[in-house]
């Protein structure tokens, strides 16, 4: 099983320094690649002089996240791609964990390790954490982290276990299945792209696990901070996209009309907590998502669709109202 740990880099030459050294010890038995966003920072220079044995491809255009793997990946040769963020610090005998499950789990496409916070290890990280879900509005969530709440590491979740979504940070994705679906849609450029992707997958009856006996470290918000209204405007409209684009339409149109009004409320709070930019972000995600509407319907599922894509009922309701901040004792439905 050759797998190819993939890097997409722009303008990140003083992560690569901090971050590839680990990736280079720890993955001997996997080809690496540096998949360069049109940087303007030497990173292609400091990565072909430090590091002669990785391969770099060079896009013409910084396309965001979707856009700029779609494109690297197509010169890459692998039965399994790792897309790896660049902010990330591998551990030694990361990748074994993950090449059994691909051997031994039933109708496995996509797998994700344990996500673990390079600034506080013994607690998971934002993005990812031991595996992603949604709720039945398509908010998504993690075990490991509800919206902002964070979870010490126990040992809670050292198992195996299928998800809904497997983070970008760290995704191993069978390269046939990559292709099959597609790839990313490049119309979310970045944000929520990964979970458009495993739901696509699963719709067509390929299965999204989480292997916690592989772990690494993720620093996080390299590329827009959780601080950054652009991050707001993406991850609100992506989230109406992927709603959109995966479920049947009695189901989509109809929860598709409750987040717009949900996010309502969510602009309405971030007012009243003095942050006018990202007020401003969802009313703007809204705009964007009538704009492109007729696209994404277009792009639709037609015929198969997951039936039982949600965990819980309301992860706000749970969160905001229940106070639920610990993934194991979420009410399931």
């Amino acid at each position: 099983m050759n797998i190819a740990v993939v890097i997409l880099n722009w303008n990140g030459v003083h992560l690569l320094e901090e971050y590839l050294p680990s990736v280079i010890k720890h993955s001997q038995n996997a080809d690496i690649y540096v998949i360069d966003n049109a940087s303007s920072d030497g990173s292609v220079d400091f990565v072909s002089e430090k590091y002669p044995s990785i391969q770099i491809i060079q896009n013409e255009e910084n396309g965001g996240f979707a856009k700029g793997y779609n494109d690297g990946l197509k010169d890459i040769r692998a039965d399994i791609y790792c897309l790896l963020n660049s902010d990330v610090m591998v551990t030694e005998g990361w990748l074994d964990p993950i090449k059994k499950a691909f051997s031994e789990l039933p109708d496995v496409g996509i797998i994700q390790p344990k996500i673990l916070d390079l600034k506080k290890p013994g607690h998971f990280e934002y993005a990812g954490a031991a595996g992603g879900f949604i709720d039945q509005l398509g908010y998504p969530f993690c075990r490991g982290r509800i919206f902002q709440a964070l979870e010490k590491d126990m040992g809670q979740y050292d198992d195996i276990k299928q998800i809904f979504w497997a983070t970008g940070a760290c995704m191993f994705i069978k390269s046939g299945l990559f292709w099959a679906l597609g790839g990313f849609d490049e119309d979310y450029f970045a944000h929520q792209e990964e979970v458009d992707l495993c739901w696509r997958a699963q719709n067509k009856g390929c299965k999204v696990y989480y292997v916690g006996s592989s772990h690494i470290y993720h620093l996080g918000g390299s590329t827009l901070s959780n601080m950054n209204p652009k991050k707001t405007f993406l991850n609100f409209r992506n989230s109406l996209y992927s709603i959109t684009k995966n479920l049947p339409k009695r189901k989509a149109l109809p929860i598709v009309f409750l987040r717009l009004l949900l996010d309502g409320i969510a602009a309405a709070r971030f007012l009243a907590q003095l942050k006018p930019r990202h007020f401003l972000a969802v009313f703007k995600a809204h705009a964007s998502f009538y704009g492109n509407f007729p696209k994404m319907y277009e792009k639709r599922e037609k015929t198969n669709f997951l039936v039982k894509y949600y965990t819980t009922k309301s992860i706000v309701w749970a969160h905001f109202v229940n106070g639920v901040k610990n993934f194991n004792i979420l009410a399931k439905d």
